[in-house]
């Protein structure tokens, strides 16, 4: 839970026009049975029906994972555990086996499962998207902003994809449904420039939250990248504290190449936070165990469908617990 900043008084004009986004966590497992069934029914056909662990056993599962975007230094480091164990007598059936599994990828991935927390400060605090076209950043704002707005508080929005008018109508459509002002300037204009009067604005009128988009680009176009070096220079220069969060916005299903993304946009905002999006049963889903593995970035949200509350903070354990349920000693395969 965010920190408030200060109360919503009754009748504020800012008051959502849709219900608030769901916080209660009941079904999540379900959801994510479901966006991970590509990966997990592959770890499902893998111990079904398997007593004796060997060595040719851990060979399978090691392909596995790495099919399903683990990555080669999360998989080893997977793989290196259980072989070291299988050689102290540690995996005498397939029990032991799966819950070894479980406690070697919440070695990775707990450590990055921390949630969202804004300081409590008298300017909003702000947080910056970036993301490449097409991994669902405007949609997750939207999702984003209507679950702060729905928890109470005041939420305003930046319209700094100047390069595409659609990203702004997404945006204002979002503001509409939830009552959430947008800050926006015509297409092509200064996208620093926008991000900076919306500062503004949100400074006047006591907003809590500013989040701000930007325009999608590639990890490799350095002009883009360094416009938004220039959107970070300029919120620093309005408080020296902002921004307050960078989320990069991931496709789950872009595999491997999220790791470039990760590094690219690490290197030229600094992301303190990610968002892994489209988690609806077409992605792998593995590549989060590359990214924790490798970078250490928190994961703040994951998208598990196209609802507004869609958007769920992070849990690691329900995650794992997900992505093997299919693997689970004597489970049906086409369970979940």
């Amino acid at each position: 839970m965010l920190p408030f900043r200060r109360k919503r008084p009754t009748g504020d004009d800012n008051a959502p026009t849709d219900p608030s986004p769901s916080t209660d966590s009941g079904g999540l497992l379900q959801r994510l049975r479901s966006g991970l069934k590509r990966t997990g029914s592959g770890l499902g056909q893998l111990f079904l029906g398997r007593k004796q662990i060997d060595e040719d056993l851990l060979d399978e599962l090691e392909t596995l994972l790495l099919m399903a975007d683990v990555g080669v230094d999360a998989t080893r480091q997977i793989i290196d555990d259980l072989t070291a164990r299988l050689k102290r007598n540690e995996l005498a059936d397939i029990e032991a086996l799966h819950t070894a599994l479980r406690d070697d990828m919440l070695a990775i991935l707990g450590p990055v499962a921390q949630p969202l927390a804004l300081p409590g400060l008298e300017q909003p605090a702000v947080i910056l998207t970036v993301g490449v076209n097409g991994a669902g950043k405007t949609t997750t704002i939207g999702k984003l902003a209507a679950r702060l707005h729905g928890e109470g508080r005041r939420v305003m929005l930046a319209a700094g994809d100047t390069f595409r008018a659609a990203a702004v109508e997404q945006l204002q459509t979002w503001g509409e449904r939830t009552g959430i002002t947008v800050i926006s300037q015509p297409t092509g204009s200064d996208a620093a420039s926008v991000v900076y009067d919306a500062h503004q604005s949100a400074t006047a009128r006591g907003v809590d939250v500013l989040i701000a988009d930007t325009a999608g680009r590639l990890h490799t176009q350095g002009n883009l990248m360094e416009e938004l070096r220039k959107i970070h220079r300029v919120l620093g220069k309005q408080d020296a504290t902002a921004p307050h969060e960078v989320l990069l916005v991931l496709d789950a299903g872009t595999g491997q190449n999220a790791l470039a993304q990760v590094e690219q946009f690490q290197q030229a905002v600094n992301v303190t936070g990610l968002v892994l999006t489209k988690l609806d049963g077409t992605a792998k889903g593995g590549v989060i165990f590359a990214i924790a593995q490798r970078f250490g970035i928190p994961v703040r949200f994951i998208g598990v469908g196209e609802g507004v509350d869609d958007l769920r903070p992070f849990d690691a354990e329900a995650f794992v617990d997900a992505l093997l349920s299919q693997a689970r000693p004597n489970a049906d395969v086409d369970d979940a």
